[in-house]
């Protein structure tokens, strides 16, 4: 076994794990030579699971896992397992939710797990521990002989715990409910999210305060359908300020992780594909609904850039994530000394940026400036004397050179491998945004993805989770495959190809195979054929992403109602009945599945435009000039055929048409563009 006594991580394609490669801890991936290590030597496993970007990961490492002392106690006393929680949300998903079952409150990263060698369950969890006690918490390796000592001496106790963790596991996956969900749901979730709203910076709750997309746009859906204009505020105030904070970088675009304080001025630096993707949609059909604000645009502008031209591979695929830290200090290649800014721009430059960006009022992070912008473009003129024109001007100005000079510095650690999942989050963002603002190139871009991903992860009718270097391994999950089944139909929303819809329904049928429950509806987050695990989770709830059941239940559903197929249809139906339990009990959790709920329950519109390529685009940009999310829109020039047997009876004509069907029910042809 001497061969087995060292660190395992120089072969991953993680980068996380990369990073740990040099420690003097005995790591391993998970895997079952790890896994047979621990039974054969009746030795606990310490797993740990966290992520590139972590800026405490970053801590730990440094403090305990790169420290000779700490190492030889970690191996001495136990296998040692490092795992990426973004290569393996299944296993994340399971020790985050022991954690809370444990410890009775929620987790984060760093996660550090103890387990049983046998059945691998969790029998003690925390998140960050320091090298010495500090913030009422023990120093890791008191807490290591502590574990180990429960370990030897209380083997019953720990048996004992493990039968009920294992039975609360269980409970946590119920029977669907034979009523299913009510619409009533969406106003109990809409009361809890307004009694949370911050009606002063916007945002639900109060610091840390996280972007969550999905409760924006499920605010902005119902707003929509239903009038309401409180639930339609919450949701334009909020994208509003995150616009304006320090959240959202001033100066390169992209938003990061969350903030540390109520105003959205201090984010915590990282910044991750999966926030930026749904974001870049959202404000998309936020600039489409709010009479064309220009706020909403230029952030998608930005954003859009910032995606193209730091985080897309040369061969299309998108990067996981840029780390907060840069140099060893968390935020520094994004802040700045007053003296820095004042040498670069000139005086009237200066003096604009200093007003609007927050350089003439006390430093917000650690003696430094990040740019939050605190006064708006008409009182900068009204206070300088200039117009709003030339305020612009200088402002851009002022921007461009600080960006330029950013760019000279040491830049943040960019995680490069490519997740299927928030790949598929950003291809229907730049797809979505591209469509709305008429923005081609970021439809290129999200084409460029797509492509990468169909060639590179798609083998054998099956989704590959990640790679790396052009490597591509594990299996993927529900969120693989759901998320990617929807970007699809945004990509077929936004350019027709029938190669897409051929791939969006293997797609379907690979979900129905593989993940679907038959007995109790909803889908599982592991295949049927995946390594099998503690538990298998079926996860209802949004968490930083949506909820990988909510967007399956309603790319289904839309599939379905374009091709008539009944069994996508009644898959989507069995998931909001398995689900009913969990929204019944904390509806403003489910936001994604609260709209695919309003989807089910009011009949969704499709749209499906005919014309030759000259008409085609004038007609596709009329049907888009309003918010209508309760709607999908399919422009097919007149020349593609092929098409599938629904969608032959929407033939073209020697003139353009659109054809619309509330639900099952469709109308006459439209043949007039005004009509739209």
């Amino acid at each position: 076994m001497g061969g087995m006594s060292k660190n395992h991580l120089q072969d991953s394609t993680s980068p996380y794990l990369q990073q740990h490669a040099d420690n003097p801890v005995h790591w391993h991936e998970w895997g079952q030579p790890a896994l047979r290590l621990a039974r054969e030597q009746n030795k606990p496993i310490l797993l740990s699971i966290g992520y590139s970007a972590c800026h405490w990961c970053h801590v730990m490492a440094h403090e305990s896992f790169e420290d000779p002392a700490t190492a030889a106690v970690m191996n001495e006393l136990f296998v040692n397992i490092k795992v990426d929680r973004e290569e393996r949300p299944d296993l994340d998903k399971i020790y985050q939710t022991a954690h809370q079952l444990l410890s009775r409150r929620p987790g984060g990263w760093p996660l550090t797990v103890f387990l049983t060698p046998d059945d691998q369950a969790a029998f003690f969890a925390g998140t960050y521990f320091p090298p010495e006690p500090r913030h009422g918490r023990p120093s890791f390796i008191d807490l290591m002989q502590q574990v180990h000592a429960a370990w030897q001496e209380q083997p019953e106790a720990i048996r004992e715990q493990n039968r009920s963790l294992q039975l609360a596991l269980a409970q946590l996956t119920p029977p669907a409910a034979s009523a299913g969900m009510d619409t009533s749901l969406v106003d109990a979730a809409v009361r809890q999210l307004s009694e949370h709203f911050d009606p002063q910076h916007g945002g639900i709750g109060s610091a840390p305060k996280f972007p969550h997309p999905n409760t924006l746009e499920f605010l902005l859906y119902h707003a929509q359908l239903d009038g309401d204009e409180h639930a339609r505020h919450m949701a334009l105030f909020t994208l509003q300020k995150m616009a304006t904070g320090g959240m959202n970088d001033q100066l390169g675009g992209g938003f990061c992780r969350y903030s540390v304080d109520d105003q959205w001025m201090i984010p915590h630096f990282e910044k991750m594909l999966y926030d930026n993707g749904p974001l870049l949609g959202l404000y998309a059909d936020a600039w489409q609904l709010d009479e064309h604000r220009p706020l909403f645009k230029h952030v998608c502008e930005r954003t859009a850039e910032w995606v193209m031209r730091e985080m897309q591979a040369p061969a299309g695929g998108y990067y996981s994530s840029l780390d907060a830290d840069s140099e060893g200090e968390e935020g520094r290649f994004y802040v700045w000394d007053r003296e820095q800014v004042a040498e670069l721009l000139s005086e009237p430059e200066y003096d604009l940026f200093a007003q609007r960006f927050g350089l003439d009022r006390p430093a917000n992070f650690e003696g430094r400036w990040n740019p939050h912008i605190f006064v708006e473009t008409p009182a900068l003129a009204e206070h300088s004397g200039l117009s709003s024109r030339e305020v612009r001007r200088h402002l851009k100005s002022a921007r461009d050179k600080l960006f330029d000079a950013r760019e000279q510095r040491v830049r943040p650690g960019r995680d490069e491998k490519i997740l299927t999942s928030w790949n598929a989050l950003m291809i229907k963002g730049m797809a979505r945004a591209g469509r709305l603002l008429q923005h081609p190139e970021w439809v290129a871009s999200a084409e460029r993805a797509l492509a990468f991903l169909r060639e590179n992860h798609w083998r054998e009718n099956r989704l590959l989770a990640t790679s790396r270097d052009g490597e591509a391994r594990l299996s993927a999950y529900l969120d693989d495959y759901a998320f990617l089944l929807d970007a699809l139909l945004e990509m077929l929303q936004t350019r027709w190809q029938n190669d897409d819809l051929t791939f969006a329904v293997e797609l379907a049928e690979a979900l129905l195979a593989h993940f679907d429950d038959r007995e109790n509806g909803g889908f599982w987050f592991t295949a049927d054929d995946h390594e099998q695990l503690l538990t298998r989770m079926k996860p209802f709830s949004d968490e930083a992403i949506p909820a990988g059941n909510a967007i399956a239940a309603r790319a289904l559903h839309r599939l379905g109602m374009l091709l008539g197929e009944t069994r996508y249809l009644e898959a989507a139906e069995r998931t909001l009945a398995a689900a009913a339990a969990a929204v019944t009990n904390m509806p403003y959790a489910h936001p994604g599945l609260l709209i695919a709920l309003l989807e089910a329950n009011q009949p969704l519109h499709t749209l499906v435009i005919r014309a030759a390529d000259d008409d085609l685009s004038a007609w596709h940009a009329a049907a888009h000039r309003n918010y209508q999310p309760e709607r999908q829109i399919f422009a097919i020039p007149n020349d593609i055929k092929d098409l599938p047997n629904a969608l032959k009876d929407k033939s073209p004509k020697h003139f353009p048409c659109a054809y619309l069907c509330r639900g099952m029910q469709c109308e006459p042809p439209v043949l007039a563009v005004d009509s739209l």
